[in-house]
């Protein structure tokens, strides 16, 4: 079975005058809803084998809720800050395991999750969306239907 879930970051502070894009942290809301974003990933019995996360401050903030969660240390891609949906779709198959939790931005992120469900038109911060073939290999998956997926937002 091969599964995917993928986090948008939380919700981020624009910070002040003059900060990177790359360097905004999470706001209030965002410190949050990640957790609880976490805990019902973790309800809902979807265990990831990595988390690979965006180096963006706000997905590696977001990023490591979810591996408090799991126990996980998250690893850093500097391809996944203003990833395409292939470029996605790519990282996450190429990770060497079955279950992979990707922490990224849009656009990407709502254009693979509407690729892949046919449904999910937009993924609002923090939200969660998971995949699941019930195939063994990546490249067999990813050119089908997943076989399941299940989307859920902070609101």
């Amino acid at each position: 079975m091969i599964r995917l879930c993928l986090v948008r970051h939380a919700k981020s502070d624009w910070g002040p005058p003059g900060l990177a894009d790359h360097d905004r942290p999470l706001n209030a809301r965002g410190r949050r809803d990640a957790p609880v974003m976490a805990r019902r990933l973790a309800d809902a019995r979807f265990v990831p084998d990595v988390i690979v996360t965006s180096t963006a401050l706000r997905a590696r903030s977001t990023a490591g809720f979810f591996a408090d969660e799991f126990g996980l240390e998250p690893i850093a891609r500097e391809d996944l800050y203003g990833a395409s949906a292939d470029e996605l779709l790519r990282v996450a198959a190429t990770q060497g395991v079955p279950s992979v939790l990707v922490v990224a931005h849009d656009p990407g992120m709502s254009v693979l999750a509407e690729r892949l469900s046919g449904d999910i038109a937009h993924m609002p911060t923090c939200a969660v969306a998971t995949f699941t073939w019930w195939q063994d290999d990546w490249d067999v998956a990813t050119a089908l239907d997943p076989d399941e997926w299940t989307f859920d937002t902070p609101r």
